[in-house]
């Protein structure tokens, strides 16, 4: 055998002098063989370094794939890796094996992506959908019991599973915490695009605690921004307001590193700033960053258990599950507006 060319059923059935169908049976676990034969078979895969190509027989015998398809916006961001952590942790044993792909929000790449995992005939996939996708092209396999979980935003065109963040409800806590320590010009810096269903959510709950406290909604207060350069020119603008918010509220973490950003850099210590997303480092800021948390571990667990029911014979009715947040009180956010 060629040093260069990777080791097939054939040449280990050479190695051992048996056929090719008895190789098999003894990888697959799949008929009689003696005992004897087996040990030799096993010594030769470990010799040749043999490494069974599952997908082809999967695809051969019409079963599943022992993998998990899981389609994310950005493989750099901290949330996502978290939510991907606690769902391969979850699924572990079970022997399934997660892989993962960028769509870099794109619905383009996320249903080339999709469509790769499901010509592997993965066993779950999960997906992040792109503003804009469309995924009706998922019913035929979803009617086939294939297990579709819909993660941080629902799908368009599907009944599957959703797990999501309670969106609304932690935006509008922690703009009411901010109303509760003076604030009554508030800046809200929103990621794009402006039609993400977390991005909306959560100027809904900005929007909520407003109308709670008897404030009126201001859309010069509203900016958005796609990425931490574009937050921080976007609190400059809001600053440079001739009545300027007093406090500002930050759509996700990537907004709030460009916010804590130029307030640093123009010595704005003052500004007070609530957070949707944890930082890793939000306690080592001054102040420390008061954050509206998500649990993007239980966000990956309820994924992965909801999908491993599914694959038990879980046939009830799609469900969507809410993940409660929870505010992170820490310095940044407790600062007072100063008087008239």
């Amino acid at each position: 055998m060629a040093a260069s060319r990777r080791p097939t059923l054939a040449d280990v059935a050479q190695e051992v002098g048996v056929s090719a169908k008895t190789v098999s049976r003894v990888l697959n676990e799949d008929g009689p063989v003696s005992a004897q034969t087996r040990e030799q078979v096993l010594a030769a895969v470990a010799r040749l370094g043999f490494q069974p190509n599952l997908m082809a027989r999967n695809i051969r015998v019409g079963g599943p794939d022992t993998t998990i398809g899981l389609v994310i916006p950005d493989l750099a961001n901290p949330f996502f890796g978290a939510v991907a952590r606690s769902i391969e942790d979850t699924v572990r044993e079970r022997g399934l094996t997660l892989l993962m792909g960028s769509s870099a929000d794109d619905p383009h790449r996320e249903r080339v992506l999709t469509d790769k995992f499901l010509s592997r005939r993965v066993s779950i996939l999960m997906v992040v959908p792109s503003v804009g996708a469309d995924h009706s092209h998922l019913k035929a396999q979803r009617a086939a019991g294939l297990p579709v979980i819909f993660l941080d935003r629902p799908g368009v065109d599907l009944t599957a599973d959703s797990i999501v963040s309670s969106n609304r409800d932690g935006a509008r806590d922690g703009v009411a915490h901010l109303i509760a320590h003076g604030h009554r010009r508030i800046g809200f810096v929103g990621d794009l695009p402006a039609q993400l269903y977390t991005r909306r959510e959560r100027l809904a709950g900005y929007r909520s605690a407003l109308q709670e406290a008897g404030l009126p909604y201001d859309s010069s207060l509203v900016t958005n921004a796609h990425d931490q350069q574009g937050a921080a020119t976007a609190t400059s603008q809001l600053l440079d307001q001739v009545d300027p918010p007093t406090a500002l509220f930050a759509g996700n973490n990537i907004m709030a590193l460009g916010i804590v950003a130029e307030l640093a850099r123009t010595q704005r210590k003052h500004v007070a700033v609530v957070a949707f997303d944890d930082l890793v480092l939000a306690e080592a800021l001054e102040p420390a960053l008061t954050v509206v948390a998500q649990d993007p571990e239980e966000i990956g667990r309820a994924a992965a258990t909801t999908a491993l029911n599914r694959l038990d014979g879980d046939r009830s009715r799609a469900r969507t599950v809410t993940v409660s947040t929870r505010l992170i009180i820490r310095g940044s956010g407790e600062q007072r507006a100063p008087r008239p």
